[in-house]
């Protein structure tokens, strides 16, 4: 079964399916098609785009999420041009017998692979784009990684409790070099500026709380 606002995706890859031996039961157009379609026709697979009407944001990956939840042995491949990581990883994470996919379709340049992919989930693998891996690992892992060795350097010694011109006569930097680092620390371990909260004790407190046993 395909969900697939597109009329010309939808059916063009209707037809490509058709083409090589899978037969599609039913392409629908929205999210709640989708649901309703499953139910009447028990589809081996579903392959859905991510956003659909009627508000175009994320229709389509919940409806995959919610019928995997129902379904068990239902197969599922996303087909989208949009990665939607945190219904990503919930989609992949979730207890299930059945397949699960996550392709992009700017991505897909070999038809027989393509094929491929869908034939591997509809038997029980589990098939994601390398994109979407990485940009889950990336979010996934500790902010601090994220940190140059500088900025680390840089917070290591603000949580000694030195000021910036203390750190700058220490590592051998302008002080305007050392308030760059610290901007960039603030940046990737995703503090903006706020009147309630000192930046600064929170970026040591995350770099102390990484260290503690």
């Amino acid at each position: 079964m395909l969900a697939e606002d597109g009329i010309l995706v939808r059916e063009g890859v209707v037809g490509l399916l058709t083409r090589f031996g899978i037969e599609v039961v039913a392409a629908v157009g929205d999210a709640s098609s989708l649901v309703s379609a499953v139910s009447a026709y028990g589809p081996d697979l579903v392959i859905t785009d991510v956003r659909m009407p009627p508000g175009f944001s994320d229709e389509g990956l919940r409806a995959a999420i919610a019928l995997r939840a129902a379904h068990p042995t239902l197969a599922i491949l996303v087909l989208s041009q949009y990665i939607e990581l945190t219904y990503a990883a919930e989609l992949l994470a979730a207890p299930s017998e059945a397949g699960v996919g996550y392709l992009l379709k700017d991505r897909v340049t070999d038809v027989t692979t393509f094929v491929d992919a869908v034939r591997r989930i509809a038997a029980g693998d589990t098939v994601v784009d390398p994109k979407i891996v990485k940009q889950l690992l990336a979010r996934n892992s500790s902010p601090l990684e994220r940190l140059s060795p500088r900025e680390r350097q840089v917070l290591s010694l603000m949580a000694e409790g030195r000021s910036n011109t203390a750190i700058a006569r220490t590592l051998i930097l302008s002080e305007a070099a050392v308030a760059k680092n610290i901007t960039g620390i603030f940046t990737k371990l995703g503090l903006p500026p706020t009147d309630d909260d000192n930046r600064r004790i929170l970026a040591v407190l995350a770099y102390l709380q990484r260290r503690s046993p």
